[in-house]
């Protein structure tokens, strides 16, 4: 029986090697800044509480979680050398240990935002032209000195030991209160951690608010994913400048719409089920013997770090 199936429909087509290859389609940025956008906010919304198991954190009460956050975020900030700082990272280690995290992938994400913000950031600062000091590194050596404002460019600019104990010590510190925090969040689910607050009197309207945001992000993140590629899906070829744009603000008023339409439908929901302007959140009950070890044990390793 003769094959009846178009050529071009059993061809593999081959990879594009030139990016300005004729008949190669790219993504363009608004569908790469989409897509990287979503799949951000969808795995941060997915790992929230997702490493449940039975570590060392996971089995604590909330609230004391979230009082070991703020102590140690707190302890964090005031320490101004080296050696407490390391001890706090080591400290954490440890608890990420305990707690049965994934550490390549948990130790990944910090890794990268402490390289961003808490080193290139803060790198030029290692240079005597701000920080001046003792000289371990030349880089430039110039004619003669400057003077620029009311700065002071030296004969020969390096790195000062001075100035890489800042970096060192700064980069640290970024470490350390990712680390605090994305191990609280690993290890809590959101709902939770909304309602170990009330440990602190925040106004349990404000909770709610925020749990509602919350949840909406994601609901708005796939939402324009979802639009983005059904009009991709009808799109024949590449759209002019003035179509995109025009598309663009229509969305914008959509989503409008629908915002405004999605929070009357949950108000009326919120009506239906009750809700007379007050907020009761359901209690998440006493402490156990176990979580005021746990708490007195903390107390007890930021006192020690603060002495350190």
């Amino acid at each position: 029986m003769r094959n009846k199936i178009p050529d071009f429909l059993l061809c593999t087509p081959k990879r594009a090697q030139d990016a300005g290859e004729r008949g190669t389609l790219r993504p363009s940025y608004i569908e790469k800044g989409i897509g990287h956008l979503s799949e951000m906010i969808t795995t941060g919304y997915l790992n929230v509480g997702q490493d449940s198991g039975k570590g060392f954190f996971q089995k604590l009460d909330p609230r004391v979680k979230v009082i070991f956050l703020i102590f140690f975020v707190i302890i964090v900030s005031l320490k101004t050398d080296i050696l407490p700082e390391a001890a706090i990272t080591l400290f954490t280690f440890l608890l990420v240990v305990s707690s049965r995290i994934n550490i390549a992938q948990f130790y990944r994400r910090i890794a990268g935002l402490t390289f961003i913000f808490g080193f290139l950031v803060v790198f030029p600062s290692a240079c005597n032209v701000v920080t001046p000091g003792e000289m371990i590194l030349p880089i430039i050596h110039l004619s003669h000195p400057y003077e620029f404002l009311i700065y002071h460019i030296p004969e020969e600019i390096g790195l000062t030991r001075q100035g890489l104990d800042c970096v060192i010590m700064l980069s640290l510190r970024m470490m350390n209160s990712l680390a605090i925090s994305l191990l609280v969040i690993y290890t809590t689910p959101f709902h939770r951690i909304i309602k170990a607050l009330q440990v602190f009197r925040v106004p349990q309207a404000l909770l709610l608010v925020i749990t509602l945001s919350y949840k909406y992000i994601f609901i708005f993140v796939k939402t324009v994913e979802s639009m983005y590629l059904a009009r991709k899906s009808r799109l024949v070829g590449m759209a002019r400048d003035d179509e995109a744009r025009i598309w663009v603000a229509g969305r914008i008023a959509h989503m409008f719409r629908k915002s405004m339409s999605r929070y009357e439908e949950v108000f009326r929901a919120m009506v239906a089920r009750g809700y007379a302007e007050e907020v009761k959140l359901s209690d998440i009950g006493e402490l156990t013997a176990t979580d005021r070890r746990s708490g007195g044990f903390f107390v007890l390793a930021g006192i020690f770090l603060l002495w350190l």
